[in-house]
């Protein structure tokens, strides 16, 4: 069995390739599927959104004998009956309660309830209360980042590489992530919060990143096409993600080995919802990533590119002389 170290250099070299531009039919129709099917996922269980951007009121019981969410809820039923709430434990003595808006005389009875019910001090309750004007600003502010960072982008790499097409296929493969990334939390019920906004931009970050390294490679390859090369177009950037590619597996592992790690200890340890929420982000968002750029859109940049009247006329030279030369395609 090879190891790592050899698979790399034969990868590299070309010895061993994966057909990832010649079966870019397949790899488009499972990204379509999966994006479609993330797509459709709000509509048969909505994406959960943090008390930031839906408005309510939060309370915080602190040094509770036991974290039974339960007692929370029959706290909160018993001064408002049909009140919406969300219990979160945090660590071994605290433990969080979300409700939908209250009053100021509402927010105090629940306050003496949950001191009442967990048997602690009225000062060990604290609350606070987040208007809806506030989770509008919340959304807008995140909607506006992420059409930013879209649109810076867009430009940079057009006028790093020098072609639109590129820009194009970086783009698709983002948007890609975010949105797989968006079903995966809406499929598993996880809360989107403004630290999980962070972390979609960070993914989002991190994909660009690994695209722009596959890209450099394939312009780098591509501008040596021809005759000279003995390649066509579709192989240069075949052998690109090719080389790239044990990069782009141990850069996603050790990308997701510490914030696995971050994540286990934030959900299951300290109880930190912002830390688990930015992790967890993250984590589900570097996997789609590195996906996103090997099947997805160095593929594309190689479709969009194709058709070019000079690459089309190159690449059948290189075809007719391989077919001179006895060379199989």
């Amino acid at each position: 069995m090879r190891s790592m170290s050899q698979l790399g250099n034969d990868l590299y070299t070309g010895k061993t390739s994966f057909p990832f531009v010649g079966r870019r039919r397949l790899w488009f129709l499972i990204a379509a599927i999966l994006v479609i099917g993330s797509a459709l996922v709000p509509l048969i269980r909505p994406i959960q959104f943090s008390i930031e951007f839906t408005g309510g009121s939060q309370f915080t019981v602190n040094g509770v004998a036991t974290t039974d969410q339960l007692m929370a809820t029959e706290a909160v039923l018993s001064v408002v009956p049909g009140a919406t709430t969300k219990v979160v434990t945090i660590g071994d003595d605290a433990v969080r309660v979300q409700t939908d808006q209250m009053t100021d005389a509402e927010s105090r009875e629940v306050s003496e309830a949950l001191a009442t019910a967990y048997d602690v001090p009225a000062s060990e309750v604290s609350y606070s209360f987040i208007g809806p004007s506030w989770g509008a600003d919340v959304t807008r502010t995140s909607l506006w980042g992420l059409a930013i960072f879209l649109a810076l982008t867009f430009l940079i790499l057009a006028l790093y590489f020098r072609t639109w097409k590129m820009s194009v296929s970086a783009i698709i493969g983002l948007v890609d992530v975010l949105i797989i990334t968006i079903g995966v939390y809406a499929l598993f019920g996880f809360e989107i919060s403004p630290a999980a906004v962070i972390g979609f931009l960070t993914i989002l970050s991190y994909a660009l990143y690994d695209t722009t390294v596959v890209f450099d490679k394939i312009r780098e390859n591509t501008s040596e096409d021809g005759e000279v090369s003995g390649r066509t177009f579709g192989d240069s950037v075949n052998l690109a993600v090719n080389q790239t590619l044990v990069r782009s597996i141990n850069t996603t592992v050790v990308a997701v080995l510490p914030t696995g790690a971050i994540l286990f200890l934030g959900l299951l340890w300290v109880g930190a919802q912002t830390l688990t929420d930015l992790s967890l982000s993250i984590f589900v968002g570097t996997i789609v990533a590195a996906y996103s750029t090997i099947f997805v859109a160095a593929p594309l940049y190689s479709l969009l590119r194709e058709n070019e009247q000079a690459i089309k006329t190159r690449d059948e030279r290189v075809v007719t002389a391989r077919e001179l030369a006895g060379t199989p395609a």
